[in-house]
Formats: C-alpha cells, sequence, structure tokens
C-alpha cells in the first residue's frame, strides 16, 4: 500500500514501512513512464517490507505534460526535482537516503550524486540506458568516474540500452564500490511481475548499502 504525497512541487506516492524506517529510497521513472510504472510499485512495496520509506515519483518534465519524452533542455531541471525530493524525504527517515529509479529516472539520479555527492550515500538503478538502442558509440559515462557512493545497477541481459559486457566495462569508471545484477533473458522493463528482479535488487541493495536488518530472526 502507498500514500499520495505533494510538498513543495514534489509529486508521488510514499510507501511506509512498519515502524521506524533503515533508510530513505526516492524512485524515479524512465522516460516514457510515471511514477505509477510497474517496477516501481513494485519495488515499493517490497523495499518497505525491507524497512526503507519509498517515494515513487514524478520527474519535473512528467509534471508539466502527462506524456512524451523529456527534452534534453530540461534534464537540469530533472535534477533539481531529484534534489527537491530528496530534501522533501529527508526529515521522514533521517538514516542513509538512496537515490535512483528506472532508466532516464536512474541517470538523472546519478548525474545528481556526481555532481553533489553529498546528495546521497547509494544509487540503485534499475536498466541504466546506457547508450541509445544500436548506438553504441554515444555512451553515457561522462559523469560515471565522479560517482563516490555505492552503486547498485539491475539490468536485463537483453537490454537494448546495454550489453552485459558493455555495462561491465562501464562499471569499470567507477571508482567506488559496484554491484551489478544481471536478470536473464529480460529486455529494459525487467518484466517486474515475471522476474525476479525487484526481490534481487532488495537482497543486492541489503548488502551493498550494509541496511540494518528489520527481521529479528536475522543477525546482521
Amino acid at each position: 500500500m502507498s500514500e499520495l504525497f505533494e510538498r513543495d512541487g514534489v509529486h508521488g506516492h510514499l510507501h511506509r514501512p512498519d515502524g521506524e524506517p533503515v533508510a530513505a529510497l526516492l524512485l524515479a521513472h524512465g522516460a516514457g513512464g510515471n511514477c505509477e510504472a510497474p517496477l516501481l510499485r513494485r519495488a515499493g512495496d517490497e523495499f518497505a517490507a525491507r524497512g526503507l520509506l519509498v517515494l515513487r515519483y514524478d520527474l519535473p518534465f512528467r509534471q508539466r505534460r502527462p506524456k512524451g519524452p523529456p527534452h534534453p533542455s530540461g534534464a537540469e531541471a530533472d535534477r533539481a526535482g531529484i534534489a527537491a525530493a530528496a530534501d522533501a524525504v529527508c526529515e521522514l527517515a533521517p538514516g542513509p537516503l538512496l537515490l535512483g529509479g528506472h532508466s532516464y529516472g536512474g541517470r538523472q539520479s546519478s548525474m545528481l550524486a556526481a555532481e553533489r555527492p553529498q546528495a546521497c550515500d547509494g544509487l540503485l538503478l534499475f536498466s541504466y540506458p546506457l547508450h541509445p538502442p544500436g548506438k553504441p558509440e554515444k555512451a553515457r559515462t561522462a559523469h560515471l568516474p565522479d560517482l563516490c557512493c555505492p552503486c547498485v545497477f539491475v539490468h536485463g541481459t537483453r537490454d537494448s540500452f546495454g550489453t552485459p559486457d558493455e555495462l561491465r566495462a562501464a562499471l569499470e569508471l567507477v571508482t567506488a564500490p559496484t554491484t551489478l545484477v544481471l536478470v536473464d533473458g529480460k529486455g529494459h522493463d525487467l518484466a517486474p511481475d515475471r522476474s525476479d528482479a525487484v526481490p534481487r535488487a532488495v537482497a543486492a541493495a541489503a548488502e551493498a548499502f550494509a541496511l540494518p536488518t528489520t527481521d529479528p530472526e536475522d543477525p546482521r
């Protein structure tokens, strides 16, 4: 279950855990979607069950119009929207702050983290759009060496925005710790209702970000 969240120009849905949150996670959607994307909804539910406060939210370009892709000229405004969402959620969860999302939303979150290292404590990136389909020469990697927080990448082996080998090579540019979760046979959408992408992301994030457990039988 989730609740509508509206604050200071931030629009989305908040998933609250039982008890005090162990961390906060912000999830932004891809270029063709919005905060109702099935991947984000499932991730919100499952990360909240793990003890995180999760906000899945609409980026500024999507708030301006219900359909259509973002324009490159609006990317800076979208990153400002990510920062505003982070500010709005920080007061609700004093623990670690994780940024991320699907495709474009994850990419812009990573660019914000590169520009402002203090913006978050970790990145969770579903289907990072390494390059446009069929154009590997246009790699979106310039900011990766500037990332200084742990990063978890969840990627389908049939994703046309980057092959597993291309992604492995790109992650060599990141000096911070990285985790790559490959989802066999899945494409860019990761088929959240027909794959284990989200449960594996939860497990990888718990380890990569050293999240406290909410399970009294778990000794960590």
